[in-house]
């Protein structure tokens, strides 16, 4: 009789541990129903309150942070050759299919530097003319704060640089044989059979290195420094506005890459870029011609300037950053690039909506 107690002692025992630990499964689970209904309610509170970001509390009324995607304008400040006709051909490929405006700033003689009056009017325009938004404007403009004339919302700039030497040799050919664009236009120094390295050589112009700042004034802007060769200052203000002002800025050599990122980022715009820019006939349409390499001794002699290695110095810059923007934001997959989908979510929201 004892041995029988003891049994059923040892019966009731294993039922009541059982029974525990069914009811603390059971526990577990709800709590992780709840913990997963929880992260549904808040990433569902999170959608309305970005929603209502934009709005006060007393009014509605919209506040000036972020243009809407119906009212966005970006700048192309184009530095020439640097690939900048092969990427705005994209731009008008899209405009109908994705709904925006293309305009070209005509400067009178291509003048990247605008009268103080001017400056005012493209501020003023650029931000009231409602029906030319969206808006992809480009054209060979400095870079201008939009702040300074007291613009309530900036333009998104982005632009595309080049290896300065490689940049300015193609600029020298493309002034004497044009290019396979416009084949039949007569160029500015046409007729003049001299070689980049025979410029070089016998001191011409438009090969010394003061032909080289370029890119860093078009980045720098309307300052007078902006313009002086060779100015530390201008290089550093050139960093600056493109690490601050730009949203992105891609290098001739690798620019499918940055029309991929475009895309990712700006698919109001740039929707279908990518394979455009694959496929399409006007991808790689503006090539000049006859150009030729150069020798070691002309790029030696080219990279003693100090000009040159400002230049340099601030392509390298650019190229870092670019890189440094493609590493975050693209995968490589069986030799293919792709861009990465959405990495972040919010949680915890306080406080909490009933």
């Amino acid at each position: 009789m004892g041995i029988s107690r003891i049994m059923m002692s040892h019966k009731f025992q294993l039922m009541a541990v059982l029974t525990f630990g069914v009811a603390m499964l059971f526990i577990e689970n709800q709590i992780q129903k709840l913990e997963d209904s929880r992260a549904r309610l808040e990433r569902t509170v999170t959608i309305h309150d970005i929603a209502d970001l934009r709005h006060t509390e007393d009014g509605g009324r919209e506040l000036p942070l972020l243009a809407d995607k119906d009212d966005m304008v970006i700048i192309y400040n184009r530095v020439p050759k640097t690939g900048s006709t092969s990427f705005t051909n994209i731009a008008y490929d899209l405009c109908a299919k994705n709904h925006f405006h293309v305009l070209h700033i005509n400067t009178t003689k291509n003048n990247p530097v605008m009268s103080l009056q001017d400056q005012m009017r493209f501020v003023r325009n650029i931000s009231s003319w409602r029906e030319m938004k969206p808006g992809f404007y480009h054209g060979h403009v400095a870079y201008l704060d939009f702040s300074k004339y007291g613009a309530k919302v900036k333009p998104m700039y982005i632009n595309v640089v080049r290896d300065p030497i490689e940049r300015l040799v193609s600029y020298y050919y493309f002034l004497r044989f044009g290019d396979n664009y416009r084949p039949g236009l007569r160029r500015r120094k046409q007729g003049d059979k001299k070689t980049f390295d025979e410029c070089v050589s016998s001191g011409g112009s438009d090969c010394a290195p003061e032909k080289l700042w370029l890119q860093i004034p078009f980045f720098c802007g309307h300052h007078s420094e902006c313009w002086n060769a060779g100015s530390r200052w201008a290089l550093e203000q050139a960093k600056y506005n493109l690490v601050n002002e730009y949203l992105l800025v891609g290098v001739t050599e690798e620019l499918e890459d940055f029309i991929m990122i475009l895309e990712a980022v700006l698919p109001r715009f740039f929707k279908g870029a990518t394979e455009l820019f694959k496929t399409g006939k006007k991808s790689h349409l503006r090539k000049t011609t006859e150009k030729k390499p150069l020798t070691k001794e002309t790029t030696a002699k080219l990279q003693q300037s100090n000009i040159w290695k400002m230049e340099n110095e601030f392509y390298e810059f650019a190229l870092e950053q670019f890189q440094f923007v493609r590493a975050h934001a693209v995968r490589e997959k069986d030799g293919e690039l792709y861009v990465l989908g959405q990495n972040f979510f919010y949680e915890k929201i306080y406080p909490k909506v009933n």
